[in-house]
């Protein structure tokens, strides 16, 4: 069951990425700067709300989900194992990342949380 929800919040996570990369007309993919000032605006008030980290964090941690953003292109032409070993992958290195800003155990699951959450209330906005 843990793996299933572990492969379940990786999907997600590219699913999330994925979204937020694509420009609002399609086509070309958006630049990664303007990705950030776009995160920086819209979701970072709402991730040091929900996840208590500070500022400074905050940054940091939209700086890593834009850049693994670009380790996740490409993913469709993978198989359904393939791309789940990758992402799985992704997800341990963001982790990785996550206590080197230095964030807690607490809030790296906070911050997975939060992105979790948003991927959930988007596919319902969609729908």
């Amino acid at each position: 069951m843990k793996k299933v929800l572990v492969l379940v919040a990786i999907v997600l996570i590219a699913s999330f990425n994925t979204i937020m990369a694509q420009p609002p007309g399609g086509g070309q993919q958006m630049d990664p700067a303007k990705m950030l000032e776009m995160m920086k605006e819209r979701v970072k008030p709402q991730l040091i709300e929900k996840t208590k980290i500070t500022d400074a964090q905050a940054d940091k941690v939209l700086e890593i989900q834009v850049g693994s953003q670009s380790a996740m292109r490409g993913m469709r032409e993978l198989s359904d194992e393939e791309r789940m070993v990758k992402m799985r992958t992704i997800r341990e290195e963001n982790n990785k990342k996550f206590k080197d800003i230095p964030l807690t155990d607490d809030q790296i699951k906070a911050v997975n949380d939060f992105y979790d959450e948003m991927r959930k209330n988007r596919g319902q906005r969609n729908n």
